[in-house]
């Protein structure tokens, strides 16, 4: 069974995710499917439809999370020891050096990953352009619009 690696904080997310899918969600589809057949004749209900539709959507989720989680390797980054490498849960400071602008990432799982939160997949080009390289070194993306080189300005373990 292939390991998935996530941080500590995305694994706290899936839980509640899968938490709040099992004691939310799934009561109010049973109830909508409950109300939805009280009307009677079910091959012509629309909202019996809708209701089971819905509940195939919250079951598929909640295999899907549960599944992740079984198959989760949960790394807390603060109990890293890489030595100043870029590794999995490490949040790093980079310079592009073409425009000099300085940005911070973390890399993180798939299911955690988002941008705009500064937040990078492990599976992204530029996480892989980075993983095992130290403070100073530069490293090269393959990006769509060409290569882009990054310069490690810092390696933090938060």
């Amino acid at each position: 069974m292939i390991k998935t690696p996530l941080t500590l904080n995305g694994a706290e997310l899936l839980r509640t995710e899968l938490h709040r899918l099992k004691t939310v969600e799934r009561p109010s589809v049973i109830a909508a499917i409950a109300e939805a057949r009280s009307h009677g004749d079910l091959s012509e209900n629309a909202e019996y439809d809708a209701a089971k539709e819905r509940q195939g959507f919250v079951e598929g989720r909640i295999a899907e999370v549960e599944s992740k989680l079984s198959t989760a390797q949960i790394i807390d980054p603060k109990l890293l020891d890489a030595d100043g490498r870029c590794v999995f849960g490490a949040t790093i400071d980079l310079e592009d050096l073409d425009t000099n602008k300085r940005v911070i990432y973390q890399i993180v799982g798939e299911d955690e990953a988002d941008l705009k939160a500064g937040k990078i997949s492990i599976n992204s080009p530029i996480a892989r352009a980075l993983v095992g390289k130290f403070a100073g070194d530069v490293a090269e993306v393959q990006a769509p619009g060409g290569v882009r080189e990054y310069e490690i300005i810092e390696v933090r373990y938060i």
